[in-house]
């Protein structure tokens, strides 16, 4: 039996735990920045007694002040750089509308399959302490991935990331039919930006246009010539996204106001897409406002990068579970972003997307709920992620290509 079939069998002897602490972290979810009793509730699954292990090890460092960093124990002596398998811990502020027995009341929701990244993490990792890994292993517990404020940036500001081998994430993703995996190399999540646009005018007198600079004709005309950006400014085979979603002007309807303001945000697949983007929204948003007699301006908020997974950690893991008869698209990749990306900067890093099919709603959505089942699939693609890492060459006497996932289960 390989390292692999070892660890996927001891994975399912651990899932009804797994389901109990889905259900648990599921139905009592944390909005960002306030995660620390999920935090300490996943970090007692980790710690708890599982059989004959090599011990329960310790409860880690904070990060991001509410996240955890756990050095995992294992059997054997592995060296080398460890591998981390990361995990969200933050909730959104939705109302739930799944009608499961387990369904959150408390306005926040886990709307985005963070509950069963975290349920899989914690199998595989206590799986893990009773094999004998050739890398070490650690879990990262990150908060606030679906904040402006993101908690993977401030986990590397804290130094936490230099020592990395490699970071390994694993997204549910409805938007890929149940059971296939999405591991293609390079850019597989789109950077994403907020910018705030402000047309300052004259106000006045709807009953007199002729004495007015009006801020609204101002910025329907940027809303309207914004939206050739991406048709005409940027390559076709790259893509992008620019939306505006937010508008606001005005207090009255007889009234016309002195400003108006809109917010939106714009998604790319390059950094020299994201600087052609800022360069034509400004563009756009100065002419269109002179051409009404106005004056408008552009703020750009830090922008989030584009999350590419490393080559050879991408091909490693999609032959692995290849392998073990999964199915596997090589080439699928999405225009949703993850502060997951900021590690790719820094450390090889892999993201898999784990379909889970349309039928129970999409990501965000009040009515998002995957089956248990896939808390499995998830765990199967850490396990490969970790393997490719192995086999990457990073793990003393581990030569690539070695096959360590073993046949379908």
């Amino acid at each position: 039996m390989t390292l692999g079939e070892d660890w996927r069998q001891r994975i399912r002897e651990e899932l009804p735990a797994a389901i109990e602490l889905r259900h648990r972290v599921h139905a009592d979810p944390r909005l960002s920045g306030d995660e620390a009793d999920t935090t300490e509730l996943v970090t007692e699954a980790l710690l708890a007694p599982a059989g004959d292990d090599a011990g329960p090890g310790d409860p880690g460092v904070v990060t991001a002040t509410t996240g955890r960093l756990l050095r995992i124990p294992t059997a054997g002596t592995p060296r080398g750089a460890p591998v981390v398998l990361r995990s969200e811990l933050d909730a959104l502020p939705i109302d739930e509308r799944t009608g499961a027995p387990y369904a959150a009341t408390n306005g926040a929701m886990h709307a985005c399959g963070h509950d069963v990244h975290l349920a899989a993490t914690v199998a595989v990792a206590r799986a893990a302490r009773t094999l004998p890994l050739p890398l070490p292993l650690q879990v990262l517990l990150q908060p606030r991935e679906e904040s402006l404020r993101s908690g993977a940036r401030d986990v590397l500001d804290e130094g936490f990331g230099s020592d990395f081998g490699a970071i390994i994430g694993a997204h549910v993703q409805p938007r890929l039919p149940a059971g296939r995996y999405g591991v293609a190399p390079g850019a597989v999540n789109a950077g994403v930006g907020d910018f705030e646009v402000l047309i300052e005018g004259r106000g006045g007198h709807s009953a007199y246009p002729h004495t007015v600079a009006d801020p609204v004709l101002a910025l329907a005309a940027v809303i309207t010539a914004s939206q050739q950006i991406s048709a005409r400014r940027i390559d076709p085979t790259s893509g992008s996204v620019l939306m505006i979603t937010m508008v606001e002007a005005g207090s009255a309807p007889n009234v016309v106001p002195e400003t108006a303001r809109a917010m939106g945000t714009y998604r790319f697949m390059s950094e020299e897409d994201r600087l052609q983007i800022e360069k034509a929204l400004t563009e756009i948003v100065g002419a269109s406002a002179a051409a009404h007699g106005t004056r408008g301006t552009v703020r750009y908020l830090d922008a989030e990068p584009t999350l590419i997974n490393d080559p050879r950690l991408a091909s490693g893991a999609a032959a692995l579970l290849a392998s073990a008869g999964r199915d596997v698209d090589r080439r699928w990749r999405s225009f949703g972003s993850d502060d997951f990306a900021y590690f790719g900067r820094e450390v090889p890093s892999l993201m898999i997307f784990v379909g889970t099919g349309e039928a129970g709603g999409g990501l965000h959505d009040a009515r998002f709920l995957p089956p248990d089942s896939v808390i499995i699939d998830v765990a199967d693609a850490l396990v490969a992620g970790y393997l490719a890492a192995v086999n990457n060459g990073a793990g003393p006497g581990d030569p690539p290509g070695r096959d360590l996932m073993g046949g379908p289960s």
